[in-house]
């Protein structure tokens, strides 16, 4: 596969990460607007680096397993998306947009555009995505690209010192939207 990768969506630019990008990616992973919706706890400085650090190493991987690319638009990197493989032609989806870039349709390009990468370069059969069932906007994102919901993972996620549920939703190949 190519290093580094890079993939044009309508609105976003998907692509590998570099060191450079240790400030952009604090900005998301430091901000509690954004974490609160993730499965992790907001990172300071060294836990961002450590977070990009084995993002570049995953790149670098052969077999190249995970995904985990920066999403920039013309005036820079705005959050990340990330493709998982696991199982049999399986993959997990993640994102993430920065608190004050939301509502711009980032996450959703993105996305749109890292699953494409998925199923038809990568050979996909299916894509999960588990999100917290308070998360409007991205339950919103993973249906307008054709995700269908299968249920609650109760305590499924540890973050902010409590338990937190997800819901699942899978996409399979020929059913992506738009």
């Amino acid at each position: 596969m190519t290093y580094p990768l890079r993939l044009q969506g309508g609105t976003v630019t998907l692509r590998d990460f570099d060191r450079q990008d240790v400030d952009a990616v604090l900005a998301i992973v430091g901000d509690d607007r954004v974490t609160r919706w993730l499965s992790f706890d907001s990172r300071d400085r060294d836990g961002a680096e450590r977070m990009l650090t084995a993002a570049i190493n995953a790149a670098q991987a052969a077999p190249r397993t995970e995904f985990y690319l920066a999403v920039t638009v013309a005036e820079g990197l705005v959050g990340f998306v990330r493709l998982a493989l696991g199982g049999v032609k399986a993959a997990k989806l993640g994102y993430a947009v920065h608190a004050d870039r939301q509502g711009h349709g980032y996450a959703t390009d993105a996305a749109r555009t890292l699953i494409r990468y998925g199923f038809d370069h990568l050979g996909l059969h299916r894509i999960t995505a588990a999100v917290g069932p308070d998360n409007e906007a991205s339950v919103a994102v993973l249906k307008r690209l054709g995700f269908a919901p299968e249920g609650r993972l109760r305590d499924h996620v540890f973050t902010n010192g409590v338990w937190r549920d997800s819901l699942l939703f899978s996409l399979l190949g020929d059913e992506l939207a738009g």
